[in-house]
C-alpha cells in the first residue's frame, strides 16, 4: 500500500511527474490490461495510456500519412500495404487514398466534390470527404487501365488484360464529348484512350478509356438512363468498384462525338457508367492519315484538356 504521506515528503516534491504501472482486470472478466499512469505533481491530474492501443506506431494514420507522402503516395506501395492487414485497410481507404487523389489529380477531385481546390480538405488529421464508390476506386480509375472484356456491341477475339498505367491525361473537355447535347451540363472527366496493339485477328488498335462523372446522382444523364428503362446489365460489373453498369450503347445516348474524340469508328466502341459514375469502355482507333496529323485546333481540344484536365502518372 502507498504511503499517504509521500506527497508532504520534501525529498519527492520537486519531481515534476510520477509515473507507474499497474495491472488492472474487471470483475468477471478473466484477462487484464497494461495500463501505464502518470500524475502531475501541480494538477494532481493523472493520465492513463494504453500500452495495447492499436492506434499507434505504423497502425496511426498521421505515421501512416507522413510515410506516404515522403514515398510521393506511391500506388502499388500503398496497395501492398492496405492488403497487410484489417487497419491498414481502414486507415488507407479512409485517408490514404484520398490523399492519393489529391496529390495526383487535384483538379478532377475539385471539380467532382465541387470544391475549390484550395479549399479540400487534406494533410494531418484531416478526415476524407464521402465519395460514392469510395476513394479507393478513383485511386484505381486515375492509376490503372481495366483492360477489355468482349460484349454484346464490341465483340473481341480474346479478353485483354489490365494493367498500371505509366502516364494518363483525364479531361473534362473530353467528356463533353461523351454527353448527348440535353446532359451537357454534366461534369464528366474521360481520360485519353489507352492504346493496346490490334490483337490476334483484329484489323484495328485497341483502345481503352475510363473515366468519372461528379455528383451523379443528380446528373441529367442518369436521369435519361432512367426516363428511358434503360436495365442494367446482368453479367458486367464495375472493374472498380465491383457496383451494377448500364450500357450507354443500348441505351442510345452514346452521342457520334464520343467516335471523334476518340479517333474511332463511329460504330466501334461502347461504353458502360455504374451506378456511382464511374465509366469504362473500349473502341477500335482508326490509323492516323496525314490529314488527321494537320488537323485544325478546334476538333483536337487539345488546349482546353491542358487547361482543365489532370496528367496523372506513376512514380
Amino acid at each position: 500500500m502507498a504511503n499517504p504521506n509521500q506527497e508532504r515528503n520534501p525529498s519527492t516534491s520537486s519531481m515534476p511527474l510520477i509515473s507507474s504501472t499497474s495491472r488492472s482486470s474487471s470483475s468477471g472478466t478473466s484477462g487484464s490490461t497494461s495500463t501505464s499512469s502518470t500524475m502531475h505533481r501541480a494538477t494532481g491530474r493523472i493520465a492513463v495510456s494504453n500500452r495495447n492501443n492499436p492506434n499507434t506506431g505504423i497502425y496511426n494514420e498521421q505515421v501512416l500519412t507522413l510515410l506516404f507522402r515522403f514515398l510521393n503516395w506511391d500506388p502499388q506501395t500503398l496497395c501492398s500495404t492496405a492488403c497487410t492487414s484489417r487497419r491498414h485497410r481502414a486507415v488507407a481507404e479512409r485517408i490514404l487514398f484520398y490523399e492519393l487523389c489529391v496529390s495526383r489529380a487535384p483538379r478532377l477531385v475539385s471539380a467532382i466534390l465541387a470544391t475549390p481546390v484550395n479549399a479540400l480538405p487534406h494533410g494531418i488529421g484531416g478526415s476524407a470527404p464521402r465519395l460514392p464508390g469510395g476513394w479507393p476506386a478513383l485511386a484505381k480509375i486515375l492509376l490503372y487501365c481495366c483492360g477489355c472484356t468482349p460484349s454484346l456491341f464490341f465483340a473481341l477475339s480474346n479478353p485483354m488484360p489490365g494493367h498500371f498505367t505509366a502516364v494518363t491525361r483525364f479531361s473534362k473537355t473530353s467528356g463533353k464529348s461523351f454527353l448527348i447535347r440535353r446532359c451537357s451540363g454534366d461534369v464528366l472527366y474521360v481520360s485519353d484512350p489507352c492504346e493496346h496493339a490490334s490483337p490476334p485477328g483484329e484489323e484495328h488498335d485497341l483502345g481503352v478509356y475510363r473515366g468519372v462523372f461528379g455528383g451523379f446522382v443528380r446528373s441529367r444523364t442518369r436521369a435519361c438512363l432512367i426516363g428511358r428503362n434503360a436495365e442494367l446489365e446482368e453479367h458486367i460489373r464495375c472493374p472498380y468498384c465491383g457496383a451494377r453498369v448500364w450500357s450507354m450503347t443500348a441505351a442510345g445516348l452514346v452521342p457520334r462525338s464520343a467516335a471523334t474524340r476518340l479517333g474511332s469508328l463511329e460504330d466501334g466502341l461502347e461504353y458502360f457508367v455504374c451506378v456511382n459514375g464511374h465509366l469504362h469502355g473500349s473502341c477500335w482507333l482508326t490509323p492516323l492519315s496525314s490529314s488527321n496529323d494537320d488537323g485544325d485546333s478546334e476538333d483536337d481540344g487539345s488546349s482546353d484538356r491542358q487547361s482543365d484536365g489532370d496528367e496523372i502518372g506513376t512514380p
